[in-house]
């Protein structure tokens, strides 16, 4: 597979994914950068995929995005319901059985993902759509949002991948390193 750089086909929006922690205990810088991407999309009329989740970056990209006057879709695991714990600020809510369909389903809702700090879940994600797209299934790419080097040591795990040989093609073809959103602005109107 060819990786073929973004290539606005979308009108002047998209359906961004983002991958995220769910957890509350995190460097404060990460909340106001997730906060200031959250406005961007916004602003811009994208509109945001997410798990759709009440706590951590989660919820604090769903609540900049809801009220700068965005739109939001929570693909959201039925035990995630069953506890309780939705955002209030999911405009739009697909319930999903398990894992995989939560996946699943946001390759399908989503055109482009962006993974922000996060734990097991988050590298779950990258690599599900990563890996999918490697094999044909789809040619959408999944954006690393760098923030304070966060992703450095998966950086260089994938380098290593590539230096033994273990990942046949350049690991950069489907997943991209932004360290800023500016970073992120420029990979999403690339032509």
């Amino acid at each position: 597979m060819v990786f073929r750089p973004f290539i606005r086909t979308f009108a002047t929006t998209m359906k961004i994914c983002i991958f995220c922690s769910a957890n509350q205990q995190l460097d404060p810088d990460f909340f106001a950068l997730t906060e200031e991407l959250g406005q961007w999309l916004a602003k811009e009329g994208h509109t945001l995929v997410y798990g759709g989740v009440n706590c951590g970056l989660m919820e604090c990209v769903a609540k900049a995005v809801h009220e700068t006057g965005g739109r939001t879709i929570g693909v959201i695991p039925q035990i995630v319901e069953k506890n309780g714990r939705i955002s209030d600020h999911v405009e739009v809510e697909i319930l999903c059985d398990n894992l995989s369909d939560h996946k699943q389903l946001m390759l399908e809702k989503s055109d482009v993902f962006i993974a922000l700090p996060g734990g097991i879940g988050t590298i779950d994600e990258v690599f599900t759509i990563a890996a999918s797209a490697t094999i044909g299934y789809h040619e959408k790419r999944v954006i690393l949002y760098n923030m304070k080097g966060f992703w450095d040591g998966l950086i260089a795990m994938l380098d290593d991948l590539q230096a033994r040989g273990v990942i046949r093609q350049q690991w950069q073809s489907y997943i991209t390193i932004a360290n800023s959103l500016e970073d992120i602005k420029r990979l999403l109107t690339q032509c």
